[in-house]
């Protein structure tokens, strides 16, 4: 075994942590007999050898011994083996690629042929695929179908097998593999696919078990997704019933493995945790290949997540959050019957569908009010809720074991979730996108208070005092404080408390800007002293973040901050353009006298100033308004800046200083097209115009008719997206409005 491992000069080769003299003792580690060894060594490939989906020299020296590994039958967990192979040789470089994957500078030079080659190796030796799929063990069959779609030369010798082979396979998840693969060949070749399509339709009405024919159903909207019939909600709804009263019970447990210091075997755990005590833990990657096929057909989508939450079965409505996760992120719609029912399970038995449930309501914002009654039952108390005495802060645990691709527990997935990303979507496996969420979760109490807070319910007032008398308080809770109006004023002595006991020291920042943050939102006016504090003491580290954050908040408290005065009129002349900036802001609340605060704005809005620097000064002059008018020459310089920033600041500013709209307007209007980020800004100003900006009026009205939000981002997401985008629709909505209401 492993012939010839010694022949090669292995310290010449490198991979992600620098020389590769450590890779034969993993190539013999994934062929121990001891299991634990195995995964450590399966985690170190891919580490190292397969970091991140890199493929480094010694990944493609690899590839004869990984393949002599997959042919050795008394090898254990060649599946493993198998989808590691499928990973390394199965990314598909798009033809505008770079040539060179990093910057030979960085020591990191990777060329892109290194992939074409790892592919081409594999393809070679990808006849050992073809014995796999009828090999004794499961976990073999069930990635030997992924690896022959992705990686045999001969696509259709591996489709006719594929679908023989389905006519004698007994395990499931096994045969849900077989027709994922065989999915996959339909899409890589266009000559396939035609009659897989049919194949997959005949398949979706002819097959006995609901689960093949819901697999079928779903690889056949993945490559025919133009041709989706109409009726496929009650179709998938039938399937999914089906699917629930065939089901025997939960699925047996696998054969346990001892606990291994690795990431891969964290997640696996995790993958196992998810899965555990569901029959058919696997309809949620099914669910998950048919909406990404859906796409824009929002409420085909939202009415399959609405049959899922009303279901006996705890496990599909916990997929029916998480898909909906990933719908709401991306896509504008209805969905306040959604966010009622899953409001309702806070309340139910299963701690993983209530996790999932809060998890998902955190995020909403303003769209979490349907689901506010159930949060505030679900904090007043009760099994679920937090009784008197209980501990709101963060330190209550984590780990969700919420959230799976198909809930298999397999190596490849732990693999691929464990390795931050692939590197092409051509690494992703056979079946749809992959998961979309995370595995580690946060206390379901903060979670549940943070979700009522950011839907702007008042009833998290008193929750939020009982929390800040806790020892620890989760950040986000301080600020999630701006949206719950002048009721939260009640919190400001608790949050002046706080910031006097917090620490002068290096960490002063992270413990004092969320708490400073939150006084700003309550108009906490009674803690200058301690805001005082806090600016005057702020050490070396990370001073200027200390000093604006501190500024930000007097200039918040307006008049009420006069003792403040002679710090702000201090830091008018800081090295610093932020602190400078915002210190002339505090002092223009406090005082309304633009003697000196004029001065120090125009010094930042000078030839060579930085985009970052002339951004504080302009955003400043536009908050200070007309009064400002002056300053109206000094910002023109901006409007025709490289920076797209310092343009949209800038053309912002004038036209609250000037209200010249003739000149801005068409600067804003270009950064509208130019960067969809720049759009609530833009929109903002155009809201504050009014008539003044009807020639706009179509570019608001076609935003109002987009069903894709305007920052959504296929595989990653920021929690504020969707209160970004939605605060994007009102200020559309106020701007034409007002645009409307000055045409008559």
């Amino acid at each position: 075994m492993l012939t010839g491992i010694e022949e090669v000069d292995w310290a010449s080769l490198g991979h992600a942590y620098g020389p590769a003299d450590d890779v034969p003792e993993l190539l013999r580690g994934l062929a121990s007999a001891d299991p634990a060894e195995r995964e450590t060594a399966l985690d170190g490939m891919y580490g190292a050898v397969h970091h991140q989906g890199d493929v480094y020299d010694s990944t493609l020296a690899c590839i004869p011994f990984l393949l002599e590994l997959v042919a050795d039958p008394a090898v254990q967990d060649r599946g493993c083996i198998v989808e590691l192979l499928t990973s390394i040789g199965g990314i598909e470089l798009d033809d505008d690629d770079e040539l060179d994957e990093l910057d030979p500078d960085d020591g990191e030079f990777i060329p892109a042929a290194n992939y074409a080659m790892a592919a081409a190796a594999i393809a070679a030796g990808s006849d050992v695929f073809l014995g796999l799929v009828s090999d004794p063990d499961p976990e073999v069959r069930l990635a030997a179908p992924c690896a022959l779609a992705s990686l045999h030369p001969e696509p259709a010798r591996a489709l006719t097998l594929l679908r023989e082979r389905l006519t004698v396979e007994r395990d499931t998840e096994v045969r849900l593999a077989l027709v994922a693969a065989v999915g996959r060949i339909a899409l890589r070749h266009a000559s396939l696919r035609a009659e897989t399509v049919d194949w997959l339709g005949w398949l979706a009405r002819a097959a006995q078990d609901p689960g093949l024919r819901l697999a079928a159903l779903a690889q056949r909207a993945r490559c025919a997704p133009g041709d989706i019939p109409d009726d496929i909600v009650p179709w998938v709804t039938g399937l999914l019933e089906e699917i629930r009263a065939s089901a025997q019970g939960p699925v047996a447990p696998g054969t346990e493995r001892g606990a291994t210091p690795t990431l891969i075997g964290q997640v696996r755990e995790l993958l196992e945790e998810h899965a555990a005590g569901r029959p058919a833990p696997w309809t949620e990657e099914l669910l998950r290949t048919l909406h990404a096929a859906l796409d824009d057909r929002v409420d085909d989508r939202i009415a399959l997540i609405l049959a899922q939450l009303r279901s006996p079965d705890w496990g599909q409505r916990s997929d029916a959050i998480w898909l909906c996760g990933g719908l709401i992120r991306i896509w504008r719609g209805r969905y306040e019957e959604v966010v009622r029912l899953v409001g309702a399970q806070l309340h139910d038995p299963e701690p993983r569908l209530r996790e999932a449930a809060t998890s998902f309501l955190e995020r909403l914002f303003e769209l979490g009010a349907p689901a506010a009654d159930a949060l505030a039952a679900r904090l007043a108390g009760g099994p679920t809720g937090v009784g008197p005495g209980q501990a709101l802060g963060p330190g209550q645990g984590a780990g969700s074991g919420s959230g799976s691709g198909s809930g298999s527990g397999s190596v490849k997935q732990a693999g691929q979730a464990g390795q931050a990303g692939s590197r092409k979507a051509g690494q992703g496996g056979c079946g749809g996108s992959g998961p979309q969420h995370g595995f580690v979760g946060r206390s379901g109490r903060d979670g549940a208070l943070l979700a009522l807070a950011r839907a702007g319910d008042t009833r998290a007032v008193p929750l939020l005092a009982r929390a800040l008398e806790e020892p620890e308080v989760r950040r986000e809770l301080l600020y999630a404080m701006d949206g719950l109006g002048p009721s939260a004023a009640m919190l400001a002595p608790l949050l002046r408390r706080r910031l006097a006991e917090v620490e002068l020291d290096e960490r002063l920042y992270d413990r004092a800007a969320p708490l400073l943050y939150a006084l700003a939102a309550v108009r906490g006016a009674q803690a200058v002293p301690e805001v005082l504090r806090v600016l005057r003491g702020a050490p070396s580290n990370r001073r200027d973040w200390v000093r604006e954050a501190a500024l930000r908040t007097l200039a918040a408290f307006g008049p009420a901050a006069h003792k403040a005065v002679p710090d702000m009129r201090g830091l008018l002349t800081a090295e610093s353009a932020t602190v400078a900036t915002t210190a002339a802001r505090a002092l223009w609340a406090a005082e309304g006298d633009l003697g000196e605060v004029l001065p120090a704005l125009e010094r930042w809005l000078r030839p060579g100033a930085s985009g970052a620097d002339w951004c504080s000064a302009a955003q400043a002059l536009g908050e200070i308004g007309p009064a400002a008018a002056s300053m109206a020459s000094a910002l023109l310089p901006g409007l025709g800046a490289r920076d797209l920033w310092v343009r949209v600041r800038s053309a912002a500013a004038l036209w609250r200083v000037s209200g010249d709209t003739a000149t801005t307007l068409p600067v804003l209007l270009a950064a509208w097209e130019e960067n969809r980020h720049a759009r609530v800004d833009v929109a903002e100003c155009l809201a504050e115009m009014g008539p003044a900006a009807s020639e706009a009026q179509l570019v608001i009205l076609t935003e109002l008719t987009r069903r894709r939000r305007h920052n959504a981002r296929e595989g990653a997401s920021g929690s504020h997206d969707i209160h970004l985008d939605e605060k994007l629709l009102t200020v559309c909505r106020a701007a034409l409005a007002r645009m409307e209401r000055g045409a008559f």
